[in-house]
């Protein structure tokens, strides 16, 4: 996979509002805080630029995030599940109402099941299977709808996609 230099510098930029806008946009949601500026992100960058750039985003934004004390483990199987999920159902059909549903399938659903084995591997927590589902779906929706919109307006615009990675 080859990437130019356009779609790096695009990537930088969803990290960066991403990283950023968890800072300043979040809110409580039952045993976790909802971070709705990454499920955004990775709907808007599963549309513009694939899943694999959307994967790399989220993985880079939650490493940051841990590093920065502002975000838990928990962040990447949540991000990067939703952004791969997204990205591949845009792929497959070209809507982007379809990457929004697979953002909240993806991190609501698949990432909130995998977050309890996960959590007590390798951050000493034990919960049961259904423990994360409430606040990951609460945030994933949030972000998707979010992230739904400004697609859905970009794409009216004429400016959608910004760089194909579909075949």
């Amino acid at each position: 996979m080859k990437w130019n230099t356009k779609t790096l510098v695009l990537m930088t930029m969803f990290t960066a509002i991403a990283v950023a806008g968890s800072v300043f946009v979040s809110f409580p949601a039952g045993v976790a805080r909802a971070y709705p500026v990454q499920h955004a992100v990775n709907v808007i960058a599963a549309v513009s630029l694939g899943p694999g750039p959307a994967v790399v985003i989220a993985f880079l934004t939650a490493l940051i995030r841990i590093l920065t004390g502002t975000g838990s483990l928990l962040a990447f199987p949540g991000g990067m599940i939703g952004a791969l999920l997204a990205g591949w159902l845009y792929r497959k059909t070209g809507r982007a109402w379809t990457a929004s549903a697979g953002e909240m399938a993806g991190t609501g659903v698949i990432a909130s099941l995998l977050a309890a084995p996960y959590a007590n591997l390798l951050m000493g927590a034990s919960a049961g299977v259904l423990f994360f589902l409430p606040a990951f779906l609460v945030s994933s929706i949030s972000g998707a709808l979010i992230g739904l919109a400004i697609a859905m307006r970009l794409e009216s615009a004429g400016r959608l996609p910004v760089i194909g990675e579909r075949s």
